[in-house]
């Protein structure tokens, strides 16, 4: 279903006003249904526009549409000021900004020091270390097609089983018990999971291992760990994948399983089921600590998979906009804190309708901090 949102932004694109490149894994905007329940942040910052032209950045494809709104957001304010984003993946995103290649990096987990991600960005950003800034936050869904069901609840110990191959058939007594009265048939499930290198996946495994109380065995990572299923690249990939056949499940941002119409299960972390809104994953995200150092805002998101608050989606997953701290030229570090500034005030306004979750105000506080203070 397309938005207002989405309408006047196609505006936009017809008056030449928004850049935005179209490759990589997800060529789909996802649109999102008009979620209500979540507001955005409503303070504005000062922009000091100008530098770079036009930026380049590459990554998460979780972000896609969050992206578009930014880059909107980032024309209307800054004029001739451009910012193009490939969505080629958060594994792309982190290599291609290590390597020089764009102004910014979108992973949808911050940079892993054990491997190797964190001394190759400060190589890259003249021997500054790089920052992780959670721009975007955005619920997983746990989508799924299966003919006569509508209404399901998972629990997490359940869906590790289900994604790990212990569970194979959508009747199993392990589904029916957490469903009473529903009719579940005699069908075997198919997982659809990503097959290319994925912050979403590392998240949802994340998740899984924190939350499942063990049922999780395998470890987490941007490559999917649980040894079933059929593997679909991309978000768009993903959601395709699960609409195109009965009795499949996978998981994927809210935003795209919104855009392909998918049916999304319940989540009981133990104080019962909660559907996912804007409103719950807002919830679950407020409780998020940071434990970067500094004006590095690397999250903890393992205690709040690992929670049970009433009333709260826990399964979120947080894009970083990964930056030099220092180590731009003057032209490029101005630009990219104006689009950042930018980003995290104005265009935060249209996020609900695209699927996301507005920035909590404790986080655009400390986003804003530390964008000033990149030189």
């Amino acid at each position: 279903m397309k938005t207002k949102r989405t309408a006047s932004m196609l505006g936009m694109v017809a008056a030449g006003a928004l850049v935005l490149s179209a490759c990589g894994s997800d060529s789909n905007t996802p649109t999102g249904s008009g979620n209500s329940g979540a507001a955005a942040p409503t303070n504005t910052a000062n922009v000091e526009c100008g530098g770079k032209s036009a930026l380049t950045a590459e990554g998460s494809s979780a972000q896609k549409g969050a992206m578009e709104a930014f880059v909107a957001a980032y024309r209307q304010k800054c004029g001739d000021q451009q910012l193009s984003y490939t969505p080629s993946g958060s594994g792309a995103g982190v290599k291609q900004f290590t390597a020089g290649i764009v102004d910014i990096g979108g992973s949808d987990s911050a940079l892993n020091k054990s491997k190797g991600e964190v001394d190759d960005a400060a190589k890259r950003c003249q021997s500054n270390p790089a920052w992780n800034l959670p721009l975007v936050f955005g619920p997983i869904a746990i989508g799924y097609k299966l003919d006569g069901v509508t209404d399901l609840t998972l629990t997490p110990e359940v869906t590790a089983k289900i994604f790990t191959g212990a569970v194979t058939k959508w009747n199993d007594p392990a589904i029916a018990g957490i469903n009473s009265g529903a009719t579940l048939p005699d069908k075997a499930i198919t997982v659809i999971y990503r097959g290319d290198e994925s912050g979403t996946t590392d998240n949802f495994q994340k998740y899984l291992k924190a939350a499942s109380k063990g049922a999780w065995t395998k470890d987490a990572g941007k490559v999917f760990n649980g040894g079933v299923g059929q593997g679909a690249n991309g978000s768009a990939g993903v959601a395709d994948a699960l609409s195109a056949g009965d009795g499949t499940i996978g998981y994927v941002e809210w935003s795209y399983a919104q855009d392909a119409k998918l049916t999304t299960a319940k989540v009981d972390s133990g104080s019962g089921a909660v559907e996912l809104s804007a409103e719950s994953a807002g919830k679950a995200i407020d409780a998020a600590q940071v434990k970067g150092e500094g004006n590095d805002l690397a999250l903890d998101l393992d205690a709040l998979y690992a929670s049970n608050t009433p009333g709260a989606y826990p399964l979120v997953l947080a894009t970083y906009e990964i930056v030099c701290s220092k180590g731009y030229d003057a032209d490029t570090a101005k630009a990219v804190k104006a689009f950042l500034t930018v980003a995290a005030t104005d265009g935060q306004a249209s996020l609900v309708d695209a699927g996301y979750v507005p920035l909590p105000n404790q986080f655009q506080a400390k986003l804003l901090t530390a964008i000033g203070a990149i030189s």
